[in-house]
């Protein structure tokens, strides 16, 4: 529900004044301008959401298997990069900033640990039980989320691509991660391997 969310709020963010373009300009401009709070509180939603996922995959994660906890930290580490995007804008133009240079810094850093602990986590699914045929999707889209990273960092570098087509490679990359986020959450949810998890906490 989160990811659904933050997809329809990214289109309203794009739709509003001023009208950055998404093939040239970083998701991040939409939180510069008159609306820009629309983004913010989108980084925020991504932010939790990010965090909801990581406690239940680990929720969900076999007892008798090791949790791969270092994967599952560099996830939460995306999403509260996430919350530092909210609250340190980014420079669409002018000189560099400090709010802006974090921003840049938190952001390369939170595609990174995404990237990485999306891989990490997916190689380590165990190959019984409901994980067997998840594995293949989530190692496929965690490698192609890798894939569209090293495309974004090298196109960084690339006077031409950075100018024309950097809002395009960017949001490939998120698109996928965020995929990869929807298609593990949905197929545990319908699986639900709670039977051999980590014990839950008894309400009452």
């Amino acid at each position: 529900m989160g990811i659904g969310v933050y997809v329809v709020l990214d289109i309203v963010a794009q739709l509003l004044p001023p009208h950055y373009s998404p093939i040239r300009q970083a998701e991040s401009d939409l939180g510069v301008g008159p609306y820009g709070w629309v983004m913010d509180a989108n980084f925020l939603l991504r932010g939790i959401l990010s965090l909801a996922f990581v406690y239940g995959l680990y929720q969900a994660w076999p007892e008798k298997t090791a949790a791969p906890k270092v994967s599952l930290a560099l996830i939460a580490g995306w999403g509260l990069g996430a919350f530092v995007l909210a609250v340190s804008p980014t420079d669409v133009s002018g000189p560099a900033t400090l709010h802006g240079t974090i921003h840049l810094v938190a952001a390369f850093l939170a595609f990174f640990f995404m990237a990485v602990g999306g891989l990490g986590v997916s190689y380590s699914m165990p190959d019984g039980g409901p994980w067997r045929g998840l594995r293949p999707y989530a190692r496929a889209l965690a490698v192609l989320t890798a894939l569209a990273l090293v495309v974004l960092f090298v196109g960084t570098g690339l006077p031409r691509v950075d100018h024309n087509l950097f809002g395009l490679l960017e949001r490939v990359f998120l698109g996928l991660a965020l995929l990869w986020m929807l298609v593990v959450s949905l197929y545990l949810l319908r699986s639900r391997p709670y039977a051999a998890s980590r014990p839950r906490p008894v309400p009452g």
